[in-house]
């Protein structure tokens, strides 16, 4: 959606590696936003968007407005809506029809742009979920790349919504990391998983933030996991002064 950083910028040289030509799109989505969030103040850069795309080698920005994408309003036309099981829970629990407004343009990005992979960053695990499943489920002809989030040097996940956060705030908030590291300890060393979750709550209280949740799920589906599922994924997200932060770490319980 833009205000790109250098997470952004390594999923180019990440694109770079699977094709000739690397097209970025920038859109401030506001299918994707509820009621009261930050679709008018999210930060739109996109004359420093274009410099940093083309300083990191992609091709082509394509940089459509609302009224291209949306000609009737962004809810009056044909919407794509992902599986309950997988867009309602979590993220989407808070955040109602949010991945309804996210599978839907980015279903309209890929038929407006056609590429043959398309890559995103895993910090929005449960995003990267419902798009695997969009391609799935409609016969994109799309290869889905998931590149590893790039942190700051102190944990923190990059992201455009870091900019909200005061300086006391930014020094408060690398303890989201460090709580799900701890819980990820916990977890491969044979704690239960409920146990897990709530302790991790609880200290990501503690750090100052406020936690809206913290589950681990199965890191393919994000269904519950079973006593001999090991590819787990553990994710969370968190209030900060005015931003939402999330983050998650897919990891293998032996």
């Amino acid at each position: 959606m833009g205000n790109l950083h250098a997470g952004h910028l390594h999923l180019v040289a990440i694109a770079r590696q699977h094709g000739q030509r690397v097209i970025a799109t920038v859109f401030v989505n506001p299918a994707q936003f509820g009621p009261g969030e930050d679709f008018s103040r999210y930060p739109r850069t996109l004359e420093a968007d274009a410099e940093g795309l083309r300083s990191a080698g992609a091709d082509l920005l394509f940089a459509p407005p609302v009224e291209a994408m949306y000609p009737g309003g962004a809810t009056s036309g044909t919407l794509i809506e992902p599986p309950a099981a997988l867009a309602n829970i979590l993220c989407g629990a808070f955040r109602p029809g949010h991945f309804r407004g996210v599978a839907t343009v980015v279903g309209k990005l890929f038929n407006l742009v056609q590429p043959d992979v398309a890559v995103f960053g895993e910090k929005d695990w449960q995003q990267l979920m419902v798009i695997r499943r969009l391609v799935a489920d409609l016969d994109f002809p799309i290869e889905i790349v998931g590149v590893p989030t790039v942190r700051a040097a102190d944990g923190l996940a990059m992201s455009s919504r870091n900019g909200y956060l005061s300086p006391e705030e930014r020094a408060i908030a690398p303890a989201l990391y460090a709580a799900l590291q701890q819980a990820v300890a916990q977890v491969q060393s044979g704690a239960l998983i409920d146990d897990v979750e709530c302790a991790t709550i609880q200290a990501i209280d503690a750090a100052g933030l406020r936690a809206e949740y913290v589950s681990v799920r199965r890191a393919d589906d994000l269904g519950d996991p079973g006593r001999n599922d090991q590819d787990l994924v553990i994710l969370t997200a968190a209030r900060l002064g005015k931003a939402r932060l999330i983050d998650n770490i897919v990891f293998r319980r032996d």
